[in-house]
């Protein structure tokens, strides 16, 4: 399998992932929707386990080859022509992309051959006891569960979050062309709030970072007359 494969070649241990990269797996969008999957699974499957355990385990599945695992098969569900990382680090042009990249490229088979590599990497170096692997081996089918429907219930939320964002997008243009500082500062800061909850998608984000920028330029100016230079200058410090 090509997946096993390229982690044999690249996660021969588990030092390869270092603790920053874990975090950034853990904080991404996506990233703790799949977490928390792994994570109830893991509480189901093993009820007498204490907290402390439970966080061993999982961090010893994901610091052998399954957040590896993941972003492959993420990496090969992008929809083609579309050079990104993946879900987790990459840019989606909108929701219906990533959406796309989820549901029919796989992410969820790439997710089960990620954690069953990770368990047998962890069964061989002794990281977790192979009576707790074998036991998270036969419920593997109730996380996946678990994961899938998380996942679902995440792009509902993302739906609903890029709505927001458009909306108060549009708001404040309304008060920028009223010449309202006070009603674009009220729809600046809940854009603001509201795009940490949102998957990096280059269409929304672009807008989004381009009004940040000019809102920032107009309050420290402390004018709306901006020039043609600096409006151009707000697009070319987006990132």
């Amino acid at each position: 399998m090509e997946l096993a494969n390229n982690l044999d070649n690249n996660l021969l241990t588990s030092s390869n992932v270092t603790l920053e990269e874990q975090k950034g797996f853990l904080d991404s969008t996506l990233g703790k929707v799949i977490n928390t999957g792994l994570d109830a699974g893991i509480r189901f499957l093993l009820p007498d386990l204490i907290e402390e355990q439970v966080i061993d385990v999982k961090d010893a599945i994901i610091n052998n080859g399954f957040k590896a695992g993941v972003e492959e098969a993420i990496t090969s569900a992008v929809d083609m022509g579309k050079s990104v990382i993946g879900i987790f680090t990459g840019k989606f042009e909108n929701i219906t992309q990533a959406e796309n990249a989820v549901k029919s490229g796989g992410i969820i088979d790439g997710i089960s051959d990620a954690l069953d590599y990770a368990l047998n990497l962890c069964s061989k170096f002794g990281k977790i006891p192979n009576a707790i692997c074998s036991v998270i081996k036969g419920g593997k089918d109730a996380i996946l569960d678990t994961i899938s429907n998380n996942i679902e219930d995440e792009f509902k939320n993302q739906v609903s979050s890029i709505e927001k964002i458009n909306s108060y997008i549009k708001s404040w243009k309304n008060s920028y062309n009223n010449k309202d500082l006070d009603g674009m500062e009220k729809e600046y800061e809940k854009l603001e709030r509201e795009l940490e909850k949102t998957l990096p998608l280059e269409n929304t984000i672009k807008e989004a970072r381009n009004i940040e920028n000019i809102h920032i330029l107009i309050k420290n100016k402390g004018d709306f007359n901006l020039s043609n230079d600096e409006l151009e200058l707000a697009k070319k410090l987006i990132i």
